[in-house]
């Protein structure tokens, strides 16, 4: 199959499936390594396809039709991010980035795509295992979250109770 072929294939497999796919996982599927799926990922991107890269591989985030999105802004320290990622999804919501304001490089964003108590618990498994730093780190722990949910008020209640933990960042 030539690298066109390969493209092609590549995009429907994500948009079949909800869940990420890793590179390397793609790369066995069609017989290269994951170097040429990061390649043909990059090429899928600049062809105008929304794809995204999770800590768990890449995805097409599905039509998000009559949802409400809102960005938070919120500060903790890192023992808290467990706790701040489960409040937003208990309600449903999914928490789709993490976003710092870096005074040199601009806006940072990482993907997440957490959406239940069990992508939190695989997140902050992966977060320990790795010894990894939060993007929040960079910035006193000052970051927002793009959050998606179904209703408005569904997103009132997350903010509210976000904010009776001491979650949100304030003046």
């Amino acid at each position: 199959m030539n690298s066109k072929e390969r493209r092609e294939r590549i995009l429907n497999i994500l948009l079949a499936t909800n869940e990420p796919k890793k590179g390397q996982e793609l790369g066995q599927e069609m017989g290269v390594t994951r170097q040429v799926i990061v390649k043909d990922i990059a090429i899928l991107r600049a062809e105008g396809n929304n794809i995204i890269a999770t800590p768990d591989g890449y995805m097409i985030p599905l039509a998000q039709v009559n949802k409400v999105r809102r960005i938070i802004a919120v500060c903790h320290n890192g023992e808290q991010m467990e706790d701040e990622l489960s409040t937003i999804v208990k309600y449903g919501a999914t928490v789709e980035d993490v976003i710092v304001e870096h005074p040199l490089y601009g806006e940072m964003r990482g993907m997440l795509m957490v959406k239940t108590l069990k992508d939190v618990e695989h997140f902050v498994e992966s977060f320990y295992k790795d010894k990894a730093q939060p993007l929040s780190r960079l910035t006193d722990g000052v970051h927002m979250h793009t959050v998606v949910a179904d209703s408005q008020e569904v997103i009132d209640n997350l903010i509210r109770e976000l904010g009776e933990k001491g979650y949100l960042a304030c003046d």
